[in-house]
Protein backbone atom coordinates (compact mmCIF):
# COMPACT_ATOMS: atom_id res chain seq x y z
CA UNK A 1 0.00 0.00 0.00
CA UNK A 2 0.81 3.44 -0.78
CA UNK A 3 0.47 4.86 3.16
CA UNK A 4 0.09 8.91 1.60
CA UNK A 5 -3.08 7.66 -0.08
CA UNK A 6 -5.69 8.60 2.08
CA UNK A 7 -8.19 5.98 0.50
CA UNK A 8 -5.54 2.74 1.04
CA UNK A 9 -5.06 4.30 4.27
CA UNK A 10 -8.51 3.84 5.14
CA UNK A 11 -8.51 0.45 3.61
CA UNK A 12 -5.83 -0.41 5.81
CA UNK A 13 -7.46 0.54 8.75
CA UNK A 14 -10.73 -1.43 7.54
CA UNK A 15 -8.42 -4.39 7.11
CA UNK A 16 -6.64 -4.37 10.16
CA UNK A 17 -10.06 -4.23 12.33
CA UNK A 18 -10.99 -7.77 10.14
CA UNK A 19 -7.99 -9.35 10.74
CA UNK A 20 -8.10 -8.54 14.51
CA UNK A 21 -11.62 -10.08 14.55
CA UNK A 22 -10.73 -13.45 12.48
CA UNK A 23 -7.51 -13.60 14.44
CA UNK A 24 -5.20 -13.01 11.55
CA UNK A 25 -1.77 -11.42 11.92
CA UNK A 26 -1.50 -8.76 9.11
CA UNK A 27 1.55 -6.50 8.25
CA UNK A 28 1.91 -3.50 5.96
CA UNK A 29 4.54 -3.31 3.15
CA UNK A 30 4.74 0.50 2.25
CA UNK A 31 5.43 1.32 -1.42
CA UNK A 32 5.33 4.95 -2.80
CA UNK A 33 7.52 5.05 -5.65
CA UNK A 34 8.42 2.59 -8.78
CA UNK A 35 12.03 2.04 -7.20
CA UNK A 36 10.37 0.89 -3.95
CA UNK A 37 9.52 -2.26 -5.43
CA UNK A 38 12.92 -3.78 -5.05
CA UNK A 39 12.24 -3.41 -1.15
CA UNK A 40 8.92 -4.93 -1.47
CA UNK A 41 10.35 -7.56 -2.85
CA UNK A 42 12.80 -8.23 -0.14
CA UNK A 43 10.41 -7.17 2.43
CA UNK A 44 7.74 -9.68 1.38
CA UNK A 45 10.88 -12.94 1.47
CA UNK A 46 11.68 -11.86 4.64
CA UNK A 47 8.31 -11.37 6.39
CA UNK A 48 7.03 -15.12 5.24
CA UNK A 49 4.08 -14.15 4.51
CA UNK A 50 1.28 -16.89 3.60
CA UNK A 51 -1.04 -14.17 1.20
CA UNK A 52 -1.35 -10.67 0.08
CA UNK A 53 -4.14 -7.87 0.06
CA UNK A 54 -3.33 -5.02 -2.79
CA UNK A 55 -5.00 -1.94 -1.30
CA UNK A 56 -5.96 1.00 -4.12
CA UNK A 57 -3.68 2.91 -5.32
CA UNK A 58 -2.11 4.31 -8.33
CA UNK A 59 1.62 2.75 -7.95
CA UNK A 60 0.55 -0.39 -7.32
CA UNK A 61 -1.98 -0.53 -10.54
CA UNK A 62 1.11 0.94 -12.16
CA UNK A 63 3.24 -1.99 -10.68
CA UNK A 64 0.60 -4.89 -11.69
CA UNK A 65 2.28 -7.02 -13.37
CA UNK A 66 5.79 -7.12 -11.22
CA UNK A 67 3.05 -7.71 -8.47
CA UNK A 68 1.52 -10.14 -10.09
CA UNK A 69 4.64 -12.06 -10.78
CA UNK A 70 6.19 -11.53 -7.62
CA UNK A 71 3.27 -13.20 -5.91
CA UNK A 72 3.22 -16.30 -8.50
CA UNK A 73 7.56 -16.79 -8.05
CA UNK A 74 6.49 -17.06 -4.13
CA UNK A 75 3.41 -19.07 -4.70
CA UNK A 76 1.30 -16.23 -2.80
CA UNK A 77 -2.37 -16.10 -3.10
CA UNK A 78 -3.48 -12.82 -3.30
CA UNK A 79 -6.47 -10.52 -4.03
CA UNK A 80 -6.23 -7.12 -5.72
CA UNK A 81 -8.67 -4.53 -6.29
CA UNK A 82 -9.14 -4.33 -9.97
CA UNK A 83 -9.33 -6.98 -12.56
CA UNK A 84 -6.48 -5.48 -14.53
CA UNK A 85 -4.44 -7.37 -11.87
CA UNK A 86 -5.79 -10.77 -12.45
CA UNK A 87 -5.20 -10.23 -15.86
CA UNK A 88 -2.05 -9.32 -15.55
CA UNK A 89 -1.53 -12.85 -13.60
CA UNK A 90 -3.11 -12.35 -10.22
CA UNK A 91 -4.91 -14.57 -8.66
CA UNK A 92 -8.25 -13.05 -7.68
CA UNK A 93 -10.35 -9.77 -7.38
CA UNK A 94 -13.70 -8.78 -6.09
CA UNK A 95 -13.81 -5.11 -7.14
CA UNK A 96 -16.43 -3.00 -8.67
CA UNK A 97 -16.71 -2.91 -12.16
CA UNK A 98 -14.71 0.34 -13.70
CA UNK A 99 -16.80 0.09 -17.05
CA UNK A 100 -20.19 0.72 -15.27
CA UNK A 101 -18.50 3.03 -12.98
CA UNK A 102 -17.48 4.65 -16.17
CA UNK A 103 -20.92 4.82 -17.60
CA UNK A 104 -22.23 5.96 -14.79
CA UNK A 105 -19.85 9.01 -14.93
CA UNK A 106 -20.80 9.36 -18.44
CA UNK A 107 -24.61 9.95 -17.44
CA UNK A 108 -23.01 12.61 -15.06
CA UNK A 109 -20.94 15.07 -17.75
CA UNK A 110 -24.34 14.69 -19.70
CA UNK A 111 -26.14 16.17 -16.44
CA UNK A 112 -23.53 18.65 -16.45
CA UNK A 113 -23.15 19.62 -19.98
CA UNK A 114 -27.12 19.75 -19.96
CA UNK A 115 -27.10 22.89 -16.93
CA UNK A 116 -27.35 20.47 -13.72
CA UNK A 117 -24.99 22.23 -11.19
CA UNK A 118 -22.38 19.37 -10.33
CA UNK A 119 -23.67 20.20 -6.42
CA UNK A 120 -26.50 19.24 -6.43
CA UNK A 121 -26.32 16.43 -8.11
CA UNK A 122 -25.94 13.00 -5.72
CA UNK A 123 -22.53 10.90 -4.75
CA UNK A 124 -23.23 7.89 -5.48
CA UNK A 125 -21.07 4.63 -4.15
CA UNK A 126 -20.81 1.79 -7.05
CA UNK A 127 -23.29 -1.00 -7.33
CA UNK A 128 -21.77 -3.56 -9.43
CA UNK A 129 -18.67 -5.31 -8.29
CA UNK A 130 -17.36 -8.23 -10.21
CA UNK A 131 -15.41 -11.16 -8.80
CA UNK A 132 -12.97 -12.52 -11.04
CA UNK A 133 -10.14 -15.43 -10.88
CA UNK A 134 -7.05 -16.53 -12.97
CA UNK A 135 -7.27 -20.48 -13.29
CA UNK A 136 -3.81 -19.99 -14.66
CA UNK A 137 -2.17 -19.07 -11.82
CA UNK A 138 -4.26 -20.66 -9.27
CA UNK A 139 -2.39 -24.10 -11.15
CA UNK A 140 0.76 -21.99 -10.99
CA UNK A 141 0.48 -21.77 -7.69
CA UNK A 142 -1.05 -24.86 -6.85
CA UNK A 143 -4.12 -24.38 -5.15
CA UNK A 144 -7.65 -25.62 -5.00
CA UNK A 145 -10.15 -23.62 -5.25
CA UNK A 146 -13.95 -25.08 -3.90
CA UNK A 147 -16.67 -25.44 -6.58
CA UNK A 148 -18.44 -23.33 -4.40
CA UNK A 149 -16.49 -20.85 -4.86
CA UNK A 150 -15.79 -21.24 -8.24
CA UNK A 151 -19.75 -20.87 -8.97
CA UNK A 152 -19.78 -17.50 -7.34
CA UNK A 153 -17.15 -15.96 -9.52
CA UNK A 154 -18.49 -13.48 -12.38
CA UNK A 155 -15.37 -13.71 -14.92
CA UNK A 156 -12.74 -16.81 -15.23
CA UNK A 157 -9.22 -16.05 -16.78
CA UNK A 158 -7.94 -19.15 -18.06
Amino acid sequence: MNPDDSGAQSSWDATQAAAKSLGLQIIALDIRVPSDFDKLTQAATRSRIDAILVLRGGIAYFLRKQIAALAQQHKLPGIYYAAEFVEAGGLMSYASNNEAQYRRAAYYVDKILKGAKPGDLPIEQPTKFEFVINLKTVKQIGLTIPPNVLARVDRVIR
